[in-house]
C-alpha cells in the first residue's frame, strides 16, 4: 500500500508497526504527502520506506495536481492507497485509477468534511465515532467499510473528543487494512464485503490501470 499523509503521520506509524508482523499481510511500499515538511515523512524514512511529495502549489489547478499525484502513486504499483490524515481531496485521476480508503472522525454520512468533530459537538449528538470508507469523487461519500462508536461525554471540547476518536480510529484503520489485505474485498453499489465472492464483483485493486 501507499499511505498518504499531511502531518505527523500517527496513523501511518501504526500501520508501519502492524506491517512488521508477517501475518499482517500488507506492506507499506511508499509514503506520500502534499506538504514537504510533513513530520511523518521523516518517520517513514527512518523506517526505510520511500517517500515522495507532490506539493499542491506547484500546479496550476486541482486536476493537474491530482494527475501528478496519481502518477506518483502508480509508480509504486500499490494494491491499496490509504489516506491517513491526508488533508487534500483526491480527485478522479486518483480514485478512478487506484483503490483508496480514508478514515473519517464521524459516523458517516453524518458530518462529512474537515470539521466533523466540531460539527458533531455543535449538533449535540451523544454518540459519534469514526468511519473507514472507500474514496469516490465526492467528499467522504464513498462506500462504508466499517464504523466504530465513541460516546460524547459531558464537558467534552473538540480537542478532548477528537483525541478519544483518534484512539479508536487508529485501531480500526490497522484492523481493517489488514483484513482488506488478507481477504480482499468486493464492492456492490454501496455495500462492501470482505472476501471475494464467487460472482467476482469488482475489486478496484484488480482493475486499476498500469502506470
Amino acid at each position: 500500500m501507499v499511505v498518504l499523509i499531511s502531518g505527523t503521520g500517527s496513523n501511518m506509524s501504526a500501520l508501519l508497526d502492524a506491517c512488521r508482523a508477517p501475518e499482517y499481510g500488507a506492506q507499506v511500499v511508499a509514503v506520500g504527502s502534499d506538504r514537504p515538511g510533513a513530520g511523518g515523512l521523516e518517520r517513514a524514512e527512518a523506517a526505510g520506506v520511500p517517500t515522495f511529495v507532490v506539493p499542491f502549489r506547484d500546479y496550476t489547478d486541482r486536476s493537474e495536481w491530482d494527475t501528478a499525484m496519481s502518477d506518483r502513486i502508480a509508480g509504486f504499483r500499490p494494491d491499496l492507497v490509504v489516506s491517513a490524515g491526508f488533508m487534500r481531496i483526491l480527485g478522479p485521476a486518483v480514485v478512478g485509477r487506484h483503490a483508496a480508503v480514508n478514515i473519517h472522525p464521524a459516523l458517516l454520512p453524518s458530518f462529512p468534511g474537515a470539521h466533523a468533530v466540531r460539527e458533531a459537538l455543535a449538533h449535540g449528538v451523544r454518540i459519534t465515532g469514526t468511519t473507514i470508507h472507500f474514496l469516490d469523487e465526492g467528499v467522504d461519500s464513498g462506500p462504508i467499510i466499517d464504523q466504530a462508536t465513541v460516546p460524547v461525554e459531558d464537558g467534552d471540547d473538540e480537542a478532548a473528543l477528537h483525541e478519544r476518536i483518534k484512539i479508536v480510529e487508529r485501531r480500526m484503520l490497522v484492523d481493517t487494512v489488514g483484513e482488506l489485505a488478507r481477504r480482499g474485498w468486493d464492492v456492490d453499489g454501496r455495500h462492501v464485503r470482505l472476501g471475494r465472492t464467487e460472482q467476482g464483483l469488482t475489486n478496484a485493486s484488480e482493475t486499476k490501470e498500469d502506470p
